[in-house]
């Protein structure tokens, strides 16, 4: 298993950030990488929540499963995320501070079968998305940034 931890500042309120990153249909406008992804459950954005997104790889697309596993607004979201490859459990937190919001980030990947001998690399390979994908964050909460795509 491999273990992604980080954390970012915000220059945006809480609820803001918290509301925006609860809803993974608004991922492909800050993540280069995520080509869409689509609500499968109906109601609002909470605990239980699931979605279905495609993320580009190599050297096909890869599909994945989404679902919120703990909805604590605007202090604590945590997901399960199934891909044919890995699961991912993790948990998203967000402290208010004067000049904005700090989200911190712990992710436990269990890459299966061949993948599963290559868990270094892919600890190693997840940290520097993981920090693309919420440094594209704070670009387009901040406003420093055009969205990638509407994602909808």
């Amino acid at each position: 298993m491999a273990h992604i931890n980080g954390e970012i500042i915000i220059k945006r309120p809480v609820e803001e950030v918290f509301d925006f990153v609860a809803d993974e249909r608004n991922e492909p406008r800050y993540n280069p990488r995520m080509l869409r992804a689509e609500k499968l459950t109906p109601g609002p954005v909470g605990l239980g929540s699931r979605y279905h997104a495609v993320m580009q790889s190599r050297p096909r697309p890869v599909e994945m499963t989404i679902e919120c596993t703990s909805y604590e607004r605007p202090q604590r979201l945590a997901s399960t995320t199934h891909l044919a490859t890995m699961d991912i459990q993790g948990t998203l937190t967000f402290d208010p501070l004067p000049a904005g919001t700090r989200m911190r980030w712990a992710w436990q990947v269990q890459p299966r079968g061949l993948l599963k001998l290559l868990t270094p690399l892919v600890a190693r390979m997840g940290r520097r998305q993981e920090q693309t994908i919420w440094t594209g964050l704070k670009r387009v909460l901040e406003g420093q940034q055009a969205p990638f795509s509407t994602g909808r």
